[in-house]
């Protein structure tokens, strides 16, 4: 080959030219020549390679601790409660501690009525006698059905305890054991009129052969009395 610069020949492995001393670009390639120099890569630290680098990141450790993969299993810290049902006669105790409570409302709202039916029969001068007291028997026959209906279905929808239930720790639940709507309140005191009236009591005395002491307005309801 000859040198780029003065064309003067030039040995294959020469870096530079003799003659001008011009470095060499167009050089070719000669298999098995022997090269100036051998070029050589020194590290500051060795890297053993007989063994792999292994990634703590993607290492799975043969032994775990299973217990952190296992699902946690809440265990309560008390019993359930076994449940006491109330009895027929605790109940008869207690629908008549109820009875007596509306009674006493009753006779209020009556006194009341009374007055004020009297004051209006004054101002037009008359007296309240037995021809005109009829209309005033209505009223309070109205109230007392409407008082005995809110009586019941409020108490027994707001903690399912009235009165009576509350003296001797009775309680109406749902099949949860939660405090039963107002709507099935409703629903348990049109039973038990209806029922109590159709059967002349006989539905609340199912409550004694009853494993659960359950009477049919319970039944209809879906609704049980229970001991606190």
């Amino acid at each position: 080959m000859n040198c780029q610069n003065c064309e003067t020949p030039v040995p294959v492995n020469a870096e530079r030219c003799e003659k001008c001393g011009a470095r060499l670009l167009h050089r070719r390639i000669v298999f098995g020549a022997p090269r100036p120099e051998d070029f050589k890569l020194t590290l500051q630290e060795p890297i053993d390679l007989s063994e792999p680098v292994e990634n703590d990141d993607w290492q799975f450790p043969a032994e775990k601790d299973s217990a952190a993969f296992a699902p946690s299993v809440s265990v309560p810290n008390e019993v359930a409660k076994e449940v006491r049902y109330g009895g027929f006669f605790r109940r008869t105790l207690a629908f008549g501690i109820d009875f007596v409570t509306i009674l006493l409302l009753s006779a209020l709202m009556g006194v009341m009525a009374y007055i004020g039916y009297k004051v209006g029969l004054a101002a037009h001068g008359r007296f309240v006698s037995m021809d005109n007291a009829a209309p005033l028997f209505g009223i309070l026959t109205f109230a007392w059905i409407l008082l005995a209906t809110a009586y019941f279905v409020v108490f027994h929808g707001m903690d399912g305890k009235t009165v009576g239930k509350w003296l001797f720790g009775l309680r109406v639940v749902d099949a949860e054991q939660e405090t039963i709507s107002y709507r099935r309140a409703f629903l348990r005191w049109l039973g038990l009129i209806g029922f109590g009236c159709a059967t002349f009591g006989f539905s609340c005395f199912w409550i004694i052969w009853s494993g659960e002491k359950r009477g049919w307005h319970d039944l209809l309801a879906r609704t049980w009395v229970v001991r606190d």
